[in-house]
């Protein structure tokens, strides 16, 4: 699927490039619902999860093709033991990043970036604050950066089911263990005859050819 192919796509490039920076990389699972104390101890992180679609318009007279517009966030977090505003603006030890330097290096990771996948180039969005927030004896702060993105979806032909047996890497593939109703494939274009009428008078063809197409091999 397009959206976890994205979003693991963005893991990995993260994982990449930002090396020492944080502890982990991962997909976004809730991490951020915790209590103060839970977020703390697994900082400095990065979350990326899909924000959702923005818009879908029709590409094509074909009423089968659109371009999708899709939201991807990444959530960034650090804290710091002396004050709330250092884990924003870290310090002068390499262990002490800080948020806005985590804002930076993600936006230049990925803006512009498309990972080798079929989707538009990413455009960098808001930066919105999730926390600011000070403790006892620690302090930690999380931003969420927003990247959007298109693709292109193909619908299938009005009053057609997914493909009988679709292949791996097919789009209709993700229904082949669930036994929903699918439909046979098109069969496959053989041959063209080509008819021309070069007297008139009749509605006989006066020269015809027969263009024989190769067959795929299954």
């Amino acid at each position: 699927m397009v959206i976890t192919d994205i979003e693991n796509a963005l893991c990995e490039r993260l994982r990449q490039g930002m090396g020492r920076m944080v502890r982990s990389v991962a997909s976004y699972g809730g991490e951020m619902d915790g209590e103060p104390a839970e977020i703390i101890r697994q900082l400095p992180g990065i979350w990326v999860t899909f924000g959702g679609v923005q818009k879908t318009e029709r590409t094509s007279t074909a009423r089968n093709k659109f371009l999708t517009h899709g939201r991807f966030v990444v959530i960034v977090g650090d804290r710091n033991v002396r004050n709330e505003a250092a884990s924003r603006t870290g310090g002068p030890n390499k262990d002490e990043v800080g948020t806005y330097r985590l804002v930076a290096a993600v936006r230049r990771l990925l803006s512009g970036q498309d990972m080798g996948l079929k989707i538009d180039h990413f455009v960098p969005g808001k930066v919105r604050t999730l926390f600011n927030t000070q403790l006892e004896h620690e302090a930690f702060s999380v931003f969420a950066c927003e990247f959007d993105t298109k693709w292109v979806e193909h619908a299938l032909e009005n009053g057609q089911f997914p493909l009988t047996n679709a292949p791996a890497g097919h789009e209709d593939n993700l229904f082949v263990p669930y036994l929903g109703t699918t439909s046979e494939d098109d069969p496959e274009w053989l041959s063209t005859r080509l008819s021309y009428a070069l007297k008139p008078g009749d509605d006989k063809p006066d020269a015809e050819d027969i263009i024989q197409h190769a067959v795929k091999n299954s």
